[in-house]
């Protein structure tokens, strides 16, 4: 695990550039972004009318005020239905190399289907959202307006996806350090930061999103699953898109950013606070008893990243 942390931090480091050479590296705001689009797929990403019976909206799950997430263990969809997983941020998922906790989505655009379609989620069509919109004179004007046509799948997604992918959020504590603010940390995240990267957390979280750009088993050096509890469908992870036994408990490595807002953490929610997982993952990832001062300077670390968050969910 040491050599891994190494060869990824050689990968990451660079020559200077005006930014601290870092295997982190700071959050951009996009800039290529149709903002009338966006407008467009913020509002029907807050409509509840995109669920089989209008009782939720995307923004349901993807709470601004939990960072992009809903706070709760396991996703609830229509009728208090239990998902099997953990809701993941929307925030940066357009940096995610593929979406889901198991990546059998490769884009935003392919990973809509599933919340939209997902009986346990909204558990709607494209034929009755498109009905729905159509319907309502409001979005027929703002499509005609934006697109030139009337709502359709390929319009709507795009929008919907469009406003996905404005949700950076830039200016965290840790990126203004990393542009050359030396004391935007104070020494107690610097030296967590240090650790992260001694330890070797960051042979799995680096880059921009700080994590989201590669699959690892969960467990690598300990089976946190026989330890825990009976296994779900959930726990298998990978598995369940590729039926390999490789890829048992493997996951799409999630993002740290905001990671101080998306309480409960993992897969299946099952660690309540940061110091919960940052203990976790030091005895079955890294195969470490962390010490009480480690969990406390790497936790202090992981507050730091959370950066500007977009305005507030439209109601």
């Amino acid at each position: 695990m040491r050599l891994a942390m190494i060869l990824v931090a050689h990968l990451f480091l660079s020559p200077a550039t005006g930014i601290t050479s870092e295997p982190i590296e700071p959050i951009v705001i996009p800039t290529d972004l149709n903002p009338t689009k966006v407008s467009l797929g913020r509002r029907l990403f807050n409509d509840p009318i995109l669920s089989a019976n209008n009782s939720i909206s995307c923004a349901s799950c993807h709470d601004f005020k939990r960072g992009g997430a809903d706070g709760k263990s396991l996703a609830i969809g229509i009728h208090g239905r239990k998902n099997e997983l953990n809701t993941p941020s929307v925030f940066n998922s357009a940096l995610n190399f593929k979406q889901f906790w198991d990546g059998r989505a490769e884009s935003l655009e392919e990973q809509l289907d599933g919340p939209l379609h997902g009986e346990n989620e909204m558990a709607s069509t494209w034929v009755q959202i498109i009905q729905k919109l159509q319907q309502d004179p409001a979005y027929l004007a703002e499509f005609k307006k934006v697109y030139s046509s009337q709502p359709n799948e390929n319009n709507i997604r795009n929008a919907i996806v469009t406003f996905e992918r404005s949700l950076a959020t830039p200016d965290s504590k840790f990126d203004r350090f990393l542009r050359g603010e030396t004391h935007a940390l104070d020494g107690q995240e610097r030296e967590g930061y240090r650790r992260f990267k001694d330890y070797g957390c960051i042979a799995c979280h680096q880059g921009r999103n700080i994590g989201g750009n590669m699959f690892q088993v969960f467990g690598v050096m300990g089976n946190i699953f026989s330890d825990r509890k009976k296994l779900t469908r959930g726990d298998l992870g990978r598995f369940n898109v590729t039926q390999k036994e490789s890829d048992k408990h493997r996951f799409k490595v999630p993002s740290l950013r905001n990671v101080a807002l998306t309480a409960p953490y993992f897969h299946d929610g099952s660690a309540s606070t940061i110091e919960d997982a940052v203990k976790i993952m030091g005895k079955y990832q890294l195969g470490r008893d962390l010490s009480a001062k480690d969990i406390e300077l790497i936790s202090r670390f992981l507050r730091s990243l959370t950066g500007k968050t977009p305005e507030g969910n439209a109601r």
